[in-house]
């Protein structure tokens, strides 16, 4: 069966770009301009996820969200021009599975909705085996990553990671000590053809050490080498 993505953006020119390189990759796509068409349209026509923008008319990307919740939980991607972490632990506290600030790469968006769609299709898998098959989740002291089910867990408590910052700490919990250079994190993280700073992986570092710091003010379990790069220290 085809893939439904469903895109809500008040610029018709990103919904235009955008679309055109999702139907190139295979998907079916939807498209609206604003917040409340788009709720009617998901609830008589669900899809398999959804990109949205965060600031829209008639009714905003995180009043929609919570919305669909009341009724599905298909995946979710948020698209913003805001430069506020408040925004995105909220969204993620919300529930959405990734976050992209303004203005974006076709191809990074196309990538994390390939990852997510895949995670998701593993976790359907497993539950219809009953579960049998393994999660190859990686334990590091108090870390607990499940890769399939894109969790994360510090000291029995949950952690809400965005894919990119999920695929950021499994490279660098996966061998406890050894040092990730800037440009290793980039190329695991981002895919080849997707140019970002490398101060780009400062500011994932800092906000996942924001993030594991809500729940333990304590942490220091990923490291910075000056000059060189960072490294999890297991503890």
């Amino acid at each position: 069966m085809v893939t439904t993505i469903t895109l809500v953006d008040d610029d018709q020119n990103i919904l235009t770009s955008v679309s055109m390189a999702l139907e190139a990759e295979g998907f079916e796509v939807m498209t609206y301009t604003d917040g409340a068409s788009a709720l009617e349209g998901l609830n008589n026509n669900p899809s398999d996820l959804a990109v949205l923008d965060i600031k829209m008319p008639r009714m905003d990307g995180m009043e929609l969200l919570r919305r669909l919740r009341e009724k599905q939980n298909l995946p979710v991607i948020f698209l913003t021009s805001k430069d506020d972490e408040i925004d995105e632990m909220l969204g993620l506290k919300m529930g959405a599975d990734d976050y992209i600030k303004k203005p974006f790469s076709q191809r990074l968006l196309i990538e994390r909705i390939k990852t997510i769609l895949r995670r998701l299709d593993a976790v359907k898998k497993m539950q219809a085996g009953n579960g049998v098959e393994e999660s190859g989740a990686i334990i590091r002291g108090r870390l607990k990553l499940d890769p399939v089910r894109h969790l994360c867990n510090w000291n029995d408590k949950d952690v809400k990671l965005t894919v990119t910052e999920f695929l950021i700490l499994e490279a660098l919990a996966h061998r406890p000590g050894h040092v990730k250079s800037r440009d290793q994190l980039m190329d695991i993280a981002y895919n080849d053809d997707v140019y970002v700073d490398d101060r780009t992986i400062d500011s994932h570092i800092k906000r996942l050490r924001k993030k594991f710091r809500v729940v333990d003010k304590e942490f220091d379990g990923i490291e910075t080498l000056y000059g060189v790069g960072y490294r999890y220290s297991e503890s």
